[in-house]
Protein backbone atom coordinates (compact mmCIF):
# COMPACT_ATOMS: atom_id res chain seq x y z
CA UNK A 1 0.00 0.00 0.00
CA UNK A 2 2.67 2.56 1.05
CA UNK A 3 4.48 2.23 -2.40
CA UNK A 4 1.47 2.27 -4.02
CA UNK A 5 0.53 5.83 -2.12
CA UNK A 6 4.09 6.61 -3.31
CA UNK A 7 3.77 5.92 -6.62
CA UNK A 8 0.52 8.29 -6.71
CA UNK A 9 1.85 11.31 -5.15
CA UNK A 10 5.23 11.30 -7.26
CA UNK A 11 3.07 10.98 -10.27
CA UNK A 12 1.13 13.72 -8.99
CA UNK A 13 4.01 16.14 -8.37
CA UNK A 14 5.24 15.34 -11.67
CA UNK A 15 2.32 16.36 -13.62
CA UNK A 16 2.06 19.44 -11.13
CA UNK A 17 5.76 20.21 -12.21
CA UNK A 18 5.23 19.65 -16.42
CA UNK A 19 1.91 21.96 -15.63
CA UNK A 20 4.02 24.95 -14.22
CA UNK A 21 6.71 24.12 -16.64
CA UNK A 22 3.95 24.83 -19.79
CA UNK A 23 4.87 27.68 -21.89
CA UNK A 24 1.61 30.90 -21.35
CA UNK A 25 0.67 33.04 -23.96
CA UNK A 26 -0.49 36.39 -22.83
CA UNK A 27 -1.60 38.21 -26.34
CA UNK A 28 -3.89 36.21 -28.45
CA UNK A 29 -2.92 37.83 -31.58
CA UNK A 30 -6.53 39.16 -32.33
CA UNK A 31 -7.59 41.39 -29.58
CA UNK A 32 -6.20 42.94 -26.19
CA UNK A 33 -8.12 40.13 -23.78
CA UNK A 34 -6.65 40.44 -20.74
CA UNK A 35 -5.02 43.25 -21.06
CA UNK A 36 -6.16 47.74 -20.25
CA UNK A 37 -5.09 50.74 -21.50
CA UNK A 38 -5.29 53.84 -22.84
CA UNK A 39 -7.33 52.78 -25.83
CA UNK A 40 -6.47 55.84 -27.93
CA UNK A 41 -2.74 54.26 -27.45
CA UNK A 42 -3.27 50.66 -27.31
CA UNK A 43 -4.40 48.40 -30.11
CA UNK A 44 -3.85 45.57 -32.12
CA UNK A 45 -2.30 45.85 -35.79
CA UNK A 46 -0.88 43.20 -38.09
CA UNK A 47 -1.59 40.99 -35.15
CA UNK A 48 0.56 42.51 -32.55
CA UNK A 49 0.59 44.52 -29.97
CA UNK A 50 0.99 48.32 -31.18
CA UNK A 51 1.38 51.13 -28.80
CA UNK A 52 1.24 54.32 -30.85
CA UNK A 53 2.10 58.17 -30.44
CA UNK A 54 2.38 61.05 -32.78
CA UNK A 55 3.68 64.71 -32.65
CA UNK A 56 0.24 65.75 -32.65
CA UNK A 57 -1.12 63.53 -30.17
CA UNK A 58 1.35 62.80 -27.20
CA UNK A 59 0.44 60.79 -24.38
CA UNK A 60 0.78 62.98 -21.39
CA UNK A 61 3.32 60.96 -18.90
CA UNK A 62 4.47 57.37 -19.57
CA UNK A 63 1.70 55.04 -20.08
CA UNK A 64 1.52 51.06 -19.95
CA UNK A 65 -0.92 48.27 -21.13
CA UNK A 66 -1.34 46.19 -18.41
CA UNK A 67 -1.80 42.34 -18.25
CA UNK A 68 -4.33 42.22 -15.15
CA UNK A 69 -5.46 38.81 -15.61
CA UNK A 70 -2.81 37.24 -13.52
CA UNK A 71 0.21 38.34 -11.24
CA UNK A 72 3.44 36.64 -11.78
CA UNK A 73 6.31 35.74 -9.08
CA UNK A 74 9.10 33.92 -10.75
CA UNK A 75 8.86 33.32 -14.42
CA UNK A 76 10.95 33.01 -17.49
CA UNK A 77 8.81 35.57 -19.86
CA UNK A 78 9.71 35.62 -24.12
CA UNK A 79 8.34 38.28 -26.64
CA UNK A 80 9.84 40.07 -29.72
CA UNK A 81 9.40 43.76 -30.14
CA UNK A 82 10.00 46.34 -32.67
CA UNK A 83 10.24 50.14 -31.86
CA UNK A 84 10.75 52.85 -34.51
CA UNK A 85 10.27 57.09 -33.80
CA UNK A 86 7.08 58.97 -35.37
CA UNK A 87 9.19 58.72 -39.23
CA UNK A 88 10.06 55.13 -38.89
CA UNK A 89 13.78 56.03 -38.07
CA UNK A 90 15.80 54.84 -35.38
CA UNK A 91 18.12 56.66 -34.05
CA UNK A 92 15.52 59.86 -32.96
CA UNK A 93 13.35 59.72 -30.11
CA UNK A 94 11.64 56.27 -29.04
CA UNK A 95 11.64 54.28 -25.39
CA UNK A 96 9.77 51.53 -24.00
CA UNK A 97 10.16 48.77 -21.90
CA UNK A 98 8.87 45.63 -19.93
CA UNK A 99 7.53 45.91 -16.84
CA UNK A 100 7.11 43.14 -14.33
CA UNK A 101 6.77 42.24 -10.57
CA UNK A 102 4.78 45.87 -11.01
CA UNK A 103 1.84 47.26 -9.46
CA UNK A 104 -0.61 50.28 -10.46
CA UNK A 105 0.15 53.46 -8.70
CA UNK A 106 -2.38 55.93 -11.09
CA UNK A 107 -5.09 53.28 -12.47
CA UNK A 108 -6.90 56.50 -14.00
CA UNK A 109 -3.37 56.82 -16.36
CA UNK A 110 -2.65 53.21 -16.37
CA UNK A 111 0.93 54.35 -14.69
CA UNK A 112 2.77 51.18 -12.91
CA UNK A 113 5.91 51.05 -10.50
CA UNK A 114 8.31 47.96 -10.81
CA UNK A 115 11.42 46.71 -12.44
CA UNK A 116 11.49 47.19 -15.80
CA UNK A 117 13.32 45.70 -19.44
CA UNK A 118 14.27 48.86 -20.70
CA UNK A 119 14.54 49.16 -24.46
CA UNK A 120 15.03 52.22 -27.20
CA UNK A 121 15.36 53.48 -30.76
CA UNK A 122 18.70 54.80 -29.19
CA UNK A 123 21.97 52.90 -28.35
CA UNK A 124 22.67 53.25 -24.16
CA UNK A 125 19.65 51.81 -22.37
CA UNK A 126 18.38 48.89 -24.08
CA UNK A 127 18.96 45.35 -21.95
CA UNK A 128 19.49 47.57 -18.27
CA UNK A 129 17.13 47.04 -15.38
CA UNK A 130 15.45 50.29 -14.47
CA UNK A 131 12.55 50.48 -11.46
CA UNK A 132 10.22 52.46 -13.07
CA UNK A 133 8.85 55.27 -10.29
CA UNK A 134 11.14 53.66 -8.21
CA UNK A 135 14.79 53.15 -7.30
CA UNK A 136 15.91 54.71 -11.41
CA UNK A 137 18.49 52.60 -12.89
CA UNK A 138 19.58 49.67 -11.30
CA UNK A 139 21.43 47.62 -13.91
CA UNK A 140 23.71 49.34 -16.68
CA UNK A 141 24.17 47.43 -19.72
CA UNK A 142 26.66 44.49 -19.65
CA UNK A 143 26.80 44.75 -15.71
CA UNK A 144 26.51 42.05 -13.23
CA UNK A 145 25.52 43.63 -9.88
CA UNK A 146 24.17 42.92 -6.61
CA UNK A 147 21.53 45.78 -4.56
CA UNK A 148 21.65 45.46 -1.22
CA UNK A 149 19.61 47.71 1.13
CA UNK A 150 20.97 51.18 2.28
CA UNK A 151 20.23 53.75 4.71
CA UNK A 152 17.20 55.02 2.38
CA UNK A 153 15.38 53.01 1.08
CA UNK A 154 15.24 54.66 -2.68
CA UNK A 155 18.94 54.68 -2.33
CA UNK A 156 20.31 50.89 -2.31
CA UNK A 157 24.15 49.61 -2.22
CA UNK A 158 24.34 48.80 -5.57
CA UNK A 159 27.40 46.78 -5.95
CA UNK A 160 29.03 46.01 -9.38
CA UNK A 161 30.42 42.31 -9.10
CA UNK A 162 31.09 41.36 -13.06
CA UNK A 163 30.12 41.50 -16.30
CA UNK A 164 27.78 39.65 -19.03
CA UNK A 165 29.52 41.39 -21.89
CA UNK A 166 30.33 44.79 -23.13
CA UNK A 167 27.53 47.25 -23.87
CA UNK A 168 28.88 48.17 -27.61
CA UNK A 169 29.02 44.17 -28.59
CA UNK A 170 24.79 43.76 -26.90
CA UNK A 171 24.08 47.03 -29.30
CA UNK A 172 25.61 45.56 -31.83
CA UNK A 173 23.55 42.38 -31.68
CA UNK A 174 20.12 44.54 -31.48
CA UNK A 175 18.26 45.48 -34.57
CA UNK A 176 17.13 48.70 -35.15
CA UNK A 177 13.78 49.64 -36.56
CA UNK A 178 12.96 45.66 -36.73
CA UNK A 179 12.14 42.90 -34.65
CA UNK A 180 14.33 41.34 -31.86
CA UNK A 181 13.66 39.32 -29.26
CA UNK A 182 13.71 40.20 -25.29
CA UNK A 183 13.63 37.52 -22.41
CA UNK A 184 13.34 37.90 -19.07
CA UNK A 185 14.38 35.47 -16.49
CA UNK A 186 13.07 36.16 -12.53
CA UNK A 187 13.60 33.65 -9.94
CA UNK A 188 13.49 34.36 -6.73
CA UNK A 189 16.29 38.19 -5.96
CA UNK A 190 17.94 36.73 -9.56
CA UNK A 191 16.95 39.00 -12.62
CA UNK A 192 18.60 38.43 -15.80
CA UNK A 193 17.91 40.26 -19.16
CA UNK A 194 18.51 38.99 -22.79
CA UNK A 195 18.22 40.02 -26.29
CA UNK A 196 18.52 38.07 -29.31
CA UNK A 197 20.09 35.71 -27.10
CA UNK A 198 22.97 38.08 -25.41
CA UNK A 199 22.38 38.61 -22.12
CA UNK A 200 22.29 41.88 -20.86
CA UNK A 201 22.42 42.44 -17.22
CA UNK A 202 22.33 39.84 -14.38
CA UNK A 203 21.39 41.35 -10.76
CA UNK A 204 20.77 40.19 -8.04
CA UNK A 205 18.03 42.62 -5.53
CA UNK A 206 18.55 41.38 -2.03
CA UNK A 207 17.19 44.46 -0.61
CA UNK A 208 13.93 44.12 1.48
CA UNK A 209 11.51 46.33 -1.24
CA UNK A 210 12.79 44.15 -4.38
CA UNK A 211 9.72 42.99 -5.48
CA UNK A 212 8.97 39.57 -5.38
CA UNK A 213 5.61 38.92 -7.52
CA UNK A 214 3.17 41.64 -9.41
CA UNK A 215 2.08 42.78 -12.97
CA UNK A 216 3.29 42.32 -16.71
CA UNK A 217 3.02 45.56 -18.62
CA UNK A 218 4.26 46.99 -21.62
CA UNK A 219 5.44 50.48 -21.28
CA UNK A 220 4.32 53.36 -24.08
CA UNK A 221 7.07 56.64 -22.97
CA UNK A 222 5.92 60.22 -23.13
CA UNK A 223 8.56 62.22 -25.55
CA UNK A 224 9.43 65.16 -27.57
CA UNK A 225 7.93 63.14 -30.57
CA UNK A 226 5.82 59.95 -31.49
CA UNK A 227 6.87 56.48 -31.61
CA UNK A 228 5.42 53.21 -32.23
CA UNK A 229 6.33 49.86 -30.27
CA UNK A 230 4.96 46.46 -31.34
CA UNK A 231 4.97 43.10 -29.33
CA UNK A 232 4.18 39.94 -30.35
CA UNK A 233 4.60 35.86 -29.39
CA UNK A 234 4.43 36.95 -25.80
CA UNK A 235 4.89 33.48 -23.80
CA UNK A 236 5.32 33.48 -20.10
CA UNK A 237 6.49 30.02 -18.37
CA UNK A 238 6.70 29.59 -14.70
CA UNK A 239 9.25 28.56 -12.70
Amino acid sequence: MNRIITRALTCCALLSHATADEAKPLFNGTDLSGWKGLTDFWSVKDGCITGQTTNDHKVLENTFLIYEAEEFADFELTLKYKITDFNGASEAFGNSGIQYRSRIVKPEYFVVSGYQADFECGKTYSGILYEEKGRGILAKRGQKVVIRDGENPKKPKIEVVGEVGKSDAIQAAIHPAGWNDYKIVAKGGHLQHFINGVPTVDVTDETASGAKKGLIALQLHSGPTGMTVQFKDLLIRKL
